[in-house]
């Protein structure tokens, strides 16, 4: 489904990217872990498109997509959370959903009809936050919710775009441990459904819902594989798992 070759961002001196090669297949979850500053954040960025790579290509569905802006590989069906929730802190959590089937559907904003009371918007949104696990939180204020619950809005809004990618940029960031064993939950439902990229910390989210695992180091990948090829690779441990790995 993505095909990454040879993509390179540098900002000034410090190369962020350095001639990264990484192939996601349709229907797996492949995880991205690395160190603090090793450039996770910055593919993801390009990925979405929105970051222009110095060099390098990427393919999506077997189109080349480098020179596209966000918004349009957003309709292709890119869809990308982000490490600080991204919502809209003063609507409820189902307007935030419907504003996003409103846009994933190509409605124009018109005010002459009630966008809250329109069934074509509120109906498929109250079906996602269904399944994302807030079906009792829809009136509730995204503002008030709990940060364990905003990001499993935020997730509810990508999946409202209704995409054929997710680009999960750290969804349990500042989480809690009930709070992450929810994501976690979550997760493994979508995976059944849903071609994803992970980008996260949490080791025990990653060996659990990775099928494969690719590690940055230094803006390089340095090991792709299977959760277990890469627990056992030495590289991998010396770099990042460490020997007690």
């Amino acid at each position: 489904m993505l095909e990454v070759r040879g993509l390179s961002k540098n900002f000034g001196a410090l190369r962020a990217s350095d001639g990264i090669d990484l192939e996601v297949r349709e229907g797996e979850t492949h995880a991205i872990i690395g160190p603090n500053g090793a450039g996770k954040t910055t593919l993801i960025a390009q990925l979405a498109g929105n970051l222009r790579p110095d060099a390098g290509r990427i393919r999506f569905g077997g189109e080349d997509i480098t020179a596209l802006p966000a918004h349009k590989r957003a309709r292709r069906g890119l869809a990308r959370s982000f490490q600080i929730t991204s919502i809209y802190p003063g609507f409820s959590a189902l307007d935030n959903v419907a504003l996003a089937v409103q846009a994933s559907a190509g409605h124009s904003f018109r005010f002459w009809r009630p966008a809250r009371r329109d069934p074509k918007l509120t109906e498929p949104a109250q079906g996602i936050l269904d399944e994302v696990g807030l079906s009792g939180r829809s009136q509730v204020l995204a503002g008030n919710l709990a940060h364990g619950e905003q990001r499993q809005l935020e997730v509810a809004m990508v999946l409202a775009t209704r995409p054929r990618l997710l680009l999960l940029d750290e969804p349990m960031a500042g989480m809690g441990v009930d709070e992450s064993q929810r994501m976690i939950a979550l997760l493994t439902g979508l995976k059944r459904k849903q071609t994803i990229i992970l980008v996260e910390h949490d080791m025990d989210a990653v060996f659990r819902l990775a099928d494969r695992i690719s590690v940055l180091v230094y803006g390089r990948i340095i090991a792709s594989g299977a959760p277990d090829e890469i627990r056992t690779n030495r590289e991998v441990r010396a770099a990042y798992l460490g020997e007690d790995a």
